[in-house]
């Protein structure tokens, strides 16, 4: 997503937010170094995108927001995120994130997971002096997110896994949170059909972006993720999901493949090779794109204007990237 110079702004603003809240937190939750050198390490100079507090920045300016408070919204968001990627981390036994080695990797999993909690009791004392809605509304995301991540390593290793049921799983591990970015800004403009039409773009466009990050599991488009990440830890991405139901003899080497206790590289090469020989990642760009017509149908009318015409050009340069 390119920046402007307005969202420029914001985002240092940002980053300043963010540094304030974690180098010594709010009250009691404030007194562990240990836990904010945690969250430090992953939220600041990590080589994040900072997509949701852009997202929030173009939400607010299409709505008409005031941007002290979607200030407080951005940071929350992302807040939220790097809570839940120390989380993952753990669940994943992850080592290194966006090229550097994970908060559990260097102090362990249980400085990773009070971390991740820590960030997440910042996140919402951000939003305390917002209307009480919006706080409601990040804490319903949360609760989503983490049912999201249940159901995800539920399926784990498993390949009769429906399209459905990993798409409801995306849109709660990713969508929800880009939902909440667009409804949030809505809800502070007083304007309750903008923050549902921001929501619904938000969510589609949230399935879209993790459609995009398995395909780039697949391509290696991530440098700051090894890859076939998804064949390593038994997580049935969509376009390994797509390719088993393509090809039952494909099916049956991925399940032998997880069933062993460690795998070796060359075959989880060979396997993610296989995969991109099928029609999946091609099936998988088809689906990606019909959340991305959803989104930009969910804006309507507010499409054109100013902040929502950028997060319509970035949904279209996401699809358009892997063509």
């Amino acid at each position: 997503m390119e920046t402007t110079p307005e969202a420029a702004r914001f985002l240092e603003a940002t980053e300043a937010r963010l540094a304030s809240v974690l180098s010594h937190g709010s009250g009691e939750v404030g007194q562990s170094d240990t836990l904010l050198n945690a969250g430090r390490h992953l939220c600041i100079g990590s080589g994040g995108k900072r997509v949701r507090p852009t997202m929030v920045h173009l939400f607010g300016l299409a709505a008409g927001a005031p941007e002290p408070s979607l200030l407080h919204v951005a940071v929350a968001a992302e807040l939220v995120h790097s809570a839940s990627l120390l989380h993952d981390d753990v669940v994943d036994a992850g080592m290194y994130r966006r090229g550097r080695p994970t908060v559990n990797a260097l102090w362990g999993n249980v400085v990773a997971v009070m971390g991740g909690d820590l960030l997440l009791t910042l996140a919402l004392d951000e939003l305390a002096t917002l209307d009480r809605e919006v706080t409601f509304a990040a804490v319903r995301t949360v609760a989503e997110m983490t049912r999201a991540t249940i159901g995800e390593v539920e399926a784990r290793g498993d390949l009769s896994l429906s399209v459905e049921r990993f798409r409801a799983i995306m849109e709660g591990k990713t969508g929800a949170l880009f939902g909440f970015c667009g409804a949030a800004a809505g809800r502070l403009a007083g304007k309750d059909e903008v923050a549902r039409r921001f929501e619904a773009f938000g969510r589609h466009l949230g399935v879209a972006f993790q459609i995009a990050d398995d395909l780039k599991d697949l391509n290696g488009g991530d440098p700051g993720k090894p890859v076939f990440a998804d064949f390593k830890s038994r997580t049935p991405s969509l376009p390994i999901l797509l390719a088993a139901q393509m090809d039952e003899p494909l099916r049956r080497r991925i399940k032998d493949l997880w069933a062993f206790g460690s795998m070796a590289d060359e075959r989880v090469r060979e396997l993610g090779t296989a995969v991109l020989a099928t029609d999946a990642p091609r099936a998988a760009l088809t689906l990606m794109d019909r959340e991305i017509d959803a989104a930009l149908d969910a804006l309507g009318p507010l499409r054109d204007s100013p902040g929502a015409d950028e997060l319509t050009d970035w949904a279209r340069r996401l699809g358009a990237a892997f063509r």
